[in-house]
C-alpha cells in the first residue's frame, strides 16, 4: 500500500499540471451536469414498514381530497379585549380567512366559526389551512404570504399568531460552515506558521465539497436524491476534506525537514500519511454507508451522498495535493523546528539538546504514570456519560421554538385556551373488515376512545365514498413530545380495540409519525452499532496488525459517544445551563442525535486514532521501545491531530447558535463527543493503554498473522528502498525537486 502510494504521489508531483487539470475538468464536468439536471426531487420522508406510513398510505387512496400528508398551518386568534365573537373582530377574523384561501397553493381554511374552533371563553380561536404538498414541496412564496396575512392581520384589539409545518423559514445561508472555514484558517496557518500551507487543505476541501456537491445535483433525479441530502455531504466533507489535507502536507513538510527532495518528500507524505488516510476514510465511508441498516430512506440518501464526498476527499489527498505541493514549489517550505521533542535545526542525533514543551512533558508524564490516567479519563467519562441512561427520545415541534417566533407563540396560545393536546391531534383510521361497512366499526371505535383519560376530545367519523373507511381526530390529555401521549398512541394500537370493533385500527398524525420515527431510529441503533464497529474493527486489524489496539479503540469510541450523549441528555432534556445555551423549552432529544452522533464521530474518531496511532506503530516497527514508541508518535502527531480536532470542534460548536433546536442539539453534541474523544479518549487514554500493553498492543497471533494481508501503512518498506537521487532532467522535474539543503537523507527511523 504505501509503496504504491508513495508512487502515485511522486508521479502526481511531476505531472502536477496535468493532474491539477483532471481536477479542474472534473468540477467543470459536475458543473456541466448539475446545470442541465432536472431539478431535484423533493425530500422523500415517507418511513416504509411503520404504521402512521401505512395509515397515510390508506388516506391517500381512500380519502384523496384530505391530502393527508400535506402541509399545515394554524392561524390563532386572540382578543385582547372582550372576545372572538365581537363584531369587530369575528369581521377581521372572517376577512383574515378569506384572504388565507385566496394564498398560494391553498387548498382549503376552516371558518374558526363553523368548525367550532373557539376556546370556552371565546378570548382565542383558530383556523386550519391546508395544502395539497408536503412542507418540503411548499414554495417560499406561499410560505411568505401566510406569514405576512397572518402580520396584516394583527392589531392591538387582536393578536394573531401562526405555527405549523407550512410556516417554516427562510433556508439558512451558511453561516456555520463560514464560521468554521474562518477558525480553520486561524488554526491552519497557527499550526503550519505559513499562508501557503494553511490555504492548501481549505482551497481542496471546498473543491471537494464543491465537486461532491455538485455531483449530488447531477444525480438527484435519477437517484432521488432531495434537496436536504446535501447536508451532511457538506459537513462530513468539509471535515474530513481539511483533515486529510492537512495530515498529508504536514507530513510532506517533516520530510522536507529531513533532508528529502521535493518529489522524494512529497512521495513519502503520500505513501506513509496517505496511506493513513485512506484507511481512515474507509472507517467513515463504513460508517456512513452503514446507514442503510436503519430503513430509513432519507437517511440511507444522506449517508451514501456523503460517503461519496469523503471517497472524492481521499482522492485529493492522493493525487491532487502533491500535485499543488509541486505546483506551490518553494512557496511551502519544511517544516519549523519544534521547540519541543528535537534540537534546534531538526538534528536527530540523541546527544543533541532537547527543550521538551508541553505535548511532549504530557507524553511522558502519561508513559509514566498510565494506570492513573487511564483511571482519571475513564472516570471523568462515566460521571459525563451518567445523564445518558435517561434519555428520553422524541421529534421537536413548535414548543421547542425561541419564544420570539411565532410558531413558539401560536402553540402556546393553543395549549393555553385549548389544551396541549390541541398542538398534536391523532388521526385514526377504521377499515372495516371483510369489506363491509366502517360506520359502525368507527362509531365504536370512537365510543371506546372517548373513555380513555388520556383523551381530551374525539371527533365525529368521517366515511369514504366507498363506505369501507372511516376517519376520525382525536385530541390527547397530554402535549404532542409528552411520554402519556406515546402511550395513547401505543394504546390506540393495541389489538384489543380493534378486535372489539371488528376492523382494523390505524393511527397517523404528525406525533404518530414521530412516536414510529423514533421507535424504528431506536431500534436500528444497536444492528448500525454492530455493523458499523465490527467492519471497522477488521479494518484496524489490518492496520495496525493487532487485536488489542482496534479493540481498544472501539471501547473508546464508545465511552466518547455515551459521554456526548450524557452531555446532550443533561442540557437540553434535563435544562443545565439551557438560559446560556439558548435552549428554549429542555425537553426528549431529537430521535436522530444518538444514530447521526454514532456515525459523525466514529468517523472523525477513527480518522484520530488511525493517524495517532500509525505514527505510534511506524516508530516501533522502525526499531523504537513500546514506550519511546508512544512518545515519539504522540510528538508528531499530536500538534496535527489537536489542530484537526479544534477545527471539528469549532465547525459543530457554531450550530449551537441556531435557532433551530435540532440544529442546536446537532450542533451541541457533536462538539461534546469530538471534543471527549480527541482531547480525553485519543491524548490520554490511547497512549495510557499502549504504555500498559507494551509489545502486546502490537502483537497479532500467528494463525492471524498468515491470514492478514500485510498492508505496510507504516512505510516500513520505503524506510529500507534506496533513496533516489533527484534528476535535474527527469520529467516534469526542475529546480522544485532539488534536495533541500537540510542535515543527513537518512534522518531519524520515525520519519520527520
Amino acid at each position: 500500500m504505501a509503496t504504491f502510494l508513495r508512487g502515485l504521489g511522486r508521479l502526481s508531483f511531476r505531472r502536477r499540471r496535468t493532474v491539477a487539470s483532471l481536477w479542474v475538468v472534473l468540477l467543470v464536468g459536475a458543473g456541466v451536469l448539475a446545470a442541465r439536471a432536472d431539478a431535484p426531487p423533493p425530500n422523500d420522508f415517507s418511513m416504509p414498514g411503520t404504521e402512521a406510513q401505512q395509515a397515510y398510505d390508506l388516506l391517500d387512496e381512500r380519502f384523496p381530497q384530505v391530502n393527508a400528508d400535506g402541509a399545515t398551518a394554524r392561524v390563532v386568534f386572540r382578543a385582547e379585549h372582550g372576545k372572538v365573537t365581537d363584531p369587530l373582530a369575528r369581521k377581521a377574523i372572517g376577512e383574515t380567512v378569506r384572504a388565507l384561501g385566496n394564498a398560494p397553493q391553498v387548498a382549503r381554511v376552516t371558518d374558526p366559526f363553523a368548525a367550532r374552533s373557539v376556546s370556552r371563553d371565546g378570548t382565542t380561536a383558530y383556523a386550519q389551512v391546508s395544502y395539497p404538498v408536503p412542507a418540503t414541496e411548499l414554495d417560499e412564496g406561499s410560505r411568505t404570504a401566510l406569514r405576512e396575512t397572518a402580520e396584516r392581520a394583527g392589531s392591538e384589539a387582536l393578536t394573531v399568531e401562526v405555527g405549523g409545518n407550512a410556516v417554516g423559514s427562510a433556508a439558512a445561508g451558511h453561516t456555520s460552515e463560514a464560521v468554521g472555514l474562518a477558525v480553520a484558517a486561524v488554526v491552519l496557518v497557527i499550526t503550519f506558521g505559513a499562508l501557503a500551507a494553511a490555504g492548501l487543505p481549505l482551497f481542496t476541501a471546498v473543491l471537494g465539497v464543491g465537486i461532491g456537491g455538485l455531483a449530488i445535483r447531477a444525480l438527484a433525479d435519477p437517484l432521488g436524491l432531495g434537496p436536504t441530502t446535501s447536508g451532511l455531504a457538506t459537513m462530513i466533507g468539509l471535515a474530513v476534506g481539511i483533515d486529510y489535507a492537512l495530515f498529508v502536507v504536514s507530513r510532506y513538510r517533516a520530510e522536507l525537514a529531513r533532508g528529502r527532495s521535493r518529489e522524494e518528500a512529497a512521495g513519502h507524505a503520500v505513501g506513509t500519511a496517505g496511506s493513513a488516510v485512506v484507511f481512515a476514510g474507509l472507517t467513515v465511508v463504513i460508517a456512513l454507508a452503514g446507514l442503510c441498516v436503519v430503513g430509513i430512506p432519507l437517511l440511507t440518501r444522506m449517508g451514501l451522498a456523503a460517503a461519496g464526498t469523503v471517497v472524492i476527499a481521499v482522492l485529493i489527498a492522493v493525487t491532487l495535493i502533491p500535485a499543488l505541493l509541486g505546483i506551490c514549489g518553494r512557496r511551502i517550505g519544511p517544516a519549523r523546528p519544534r521547540r519541543w521533542g528535537r534540537a534546534a535545526g531538526g538534528s536527530s542525533d540523541p546527544a543533541a539538546p532537547r527543550a521538551a514543551g508541553a505535548g511532549e512533558r504530557w507524553a511522558r508524564l502519561v508513559v509514566r504514570r498510565p494506570v492513573a490516567v487511564l483511571l482519571g479519563g475513564v472516570a471523568l467519562l462515566g460521571v459525563v456519560a451518567i445523564p445518558a441512561a435517561s434519555l428520553e427520545m422524541g421529534l421537536p415541534g413548535d414548543e421547542s421554538k425561541p419564544a420570539s417566533t411565532t410558531e413558539r407563540r401560536a402553540y402556546d396560545l393553543i395549549a393555553e385556551s385549548f389544551g396541549p393536546g390541541f398542538n398534536g391531534p391523532l388521526t385514526v383510521v377504521v377499515r372495516a373488515e371483510g369489506g363491509g361497512g366502517a360506520e359502525a366499526a368507527a362509531k365504536s371505535v370512537a365510543a371506546r376512545i372517548a373513555g380513555r383519560p388520556d383523551v381530551a376530545a374525539v371527533g365525529q367519523p368521517r366515511l369514504s365514498s366507498s363506505g369501507d373507511t372511516a376517519v376520525l381526530n382525536v385530541v390527547p390529555a397530554a402535549a404532542p413530545a409528552g411520554a402519556e401521549t406515546a402511550e395513547l398512541v401505543h394504546g390506540l394500537r393495541d389489538p384489543a380495540l380493534a378486535a372489539a370493533s371488528d376492523a382494523r385500527v390505524l393511527v397517523a398524525g404528525t406525533t404518530a409519525m414521530n412516536v414510529d420515527v423514533s421507535q424504528k431510529l431506536s431500534d436500528g441503533l444497536i444492528p448500525y452499532l454492530a455493523l458499523v464497529v465490527g467492519l471497522a474493527f477488521l479494518l484496524l486489524i489490518v492496520v495496525f496488525r493487532s487485536l488489542l489496539v482496534p479493540l481498544k479503540a472501539a471501547l473508546g469510541f464508545l465511552l466518547s459517544v455515551l459521554a456526548g450523549l450524557g452531555a446532550v441528555v443533561a442540557v437540553f432534556q434535563w435544562g443545565w445551563f439551557a438560559s446560556i445555551l439558548g435552549v428554549a423549552v429542555p425537553g426528549p432529544v431529537i430521535s436522530v442525535m444518538p444514530i447521526f452522533m454514532v456515525g459523525v464521530v466514529f468517523g472523525l474518531a477513527m480518522d484520530y486514532e488511525v493517524f495517532l496511532v500509525t505514527r505510534m506503530r511506524e516508530a516501533y516497527v522502525h526499531g523504537q521501545s513500546p514506550s519511546d514508541a508512544v512518545i515519539s508518535g504522540f510528538e508528531h502527531s499530536a500538534r496535527v491531530v489537536t489542530a484537526a480536532a479544534v477545527i471539528m470542534i469549532s465547525v459543530f460548536a457554531a450550530f449551537v447558535g441556531s435557532d433551530e433546536q435540532m440544529l442546536k442539539t446537532v450542533g451541541f453534541g457533536l462538539a461534546a463527543a469530538v471534543l471527549f474523544d480527541a482531547f480525553v479518549v485519543r491524548m490520554a487514554l490511547v497512549p495510557a493503554v499502549l504504555a500498559l500493553l507494551g509489545r502486546r498492543a502490537w502483537h497479532l497471533p500467528a494463525r492471524l498473522d498468515r491470514l492478514v494481508p500485510d498492508l505496510d501503512v507504516e512505510g516500513e518498506r520505503l524506510e529500507h528502498a534506496p533513496r533516489e537521487a533527484a534528476v535535474a532532467s527527469a520529467p516534469g522535474a526542475g529546480p522544485d525537486s532539488a534536495v533541500e539543503p537540510a542535515g543527513s537523507g537518512g534522518g531519524h527511523p520515525s520519519g520527520g
